[in-house]
């Protein structure tokens, strides 16, 4: 255990203000510098004190921090892929997905707007707080939409899922701008998705 390290907060690549309007410099600092921090906070102190039961022989202590580790290590993965899933307009949010990766939306959703269609349905469907998630089944090679619960990694729904984009539906992503609107917030994030970073992903996972 002692060659676990510690998690730090990553940069973003744009300004919080770069994704305005569809979503607010005031929610993307907290969501940043508040909850983001707070995952990899409470996960390091998870992992000090796992470190001491362990040295200690705590088997009881050791189980129950797993629930701590899990949720708070998930805040931390899920959020560092949301934030290279979004993009300034001017940097190509929005840009339609292009190559291998559209030509695979294309045959098994329809169109991109079929696509879109589903995530919004499946994203305002998730009951509390959660993710949506389109993923590649990297040895099925082949797209899938999940959702997963609180902090939970898309996998969780399968070994094999690799996430390309997944939105954020707990309601510190959007309430204070969209409010219990959580639709229009799914609506809107579609004009900063970074389809770039599902594109290179895809094509790597599909190799």
């Amino acid at each position: 255990m002692a060659g676990l390290k510690t998690l730090s907060l990553p940069s973003l690549a744009y300004d919080y203000a770069a994704l305005e309007p569809v979503i607010s410099a005031e929610i993307m600092q907290i969501h940043h510098q508040k909850h983001h921090q707070a995952y990899i906070t409470n996960y390091n102190k998870a992992l000090e004190q796992l470190d001491a039961a362990i040295a200690k022989g705590d088997a009881t202590t050791v189980i129950k921090l797993q629930s701590a580790i899990k949720f708070n290590g998930g805040g931390h993965v899920n959020h560092s892929i949301f934030w290279q899933n979004l993009a300034p307009i001017s940097a190509g949010g929005g840009v339609p997905p292009q190559g291998p990766l559209a030509a695979a939306i294309d045959n098994e959703f329809g169109s991109l707007e079929a696509l879109i269609q589903k995530i919004n349905a499946e994203g305002a469907g998730v009951q509390g707080s959660g993710w949506v998630w389109l993923g590649v089944d990297k040895d099925l090679k082949h797209l899938v939409v999940e959702t997963t619960a609180n902090q939970d990694l898309l996998a969780t729904k399968g070994a094999s899922l690799v996430p390309l984009l997944g939105i954020d539906v707990w309601e510190h992503a959007y309430y204070l701008q969209y409010k219990n609107l959580r639709p229009e917030y799914l609506k809107n994030i579609w004009k900063v998705i970074n389809w770039k970073y599902a594109e290179d992903v895809y094509e790597k996972e599909t190799a």
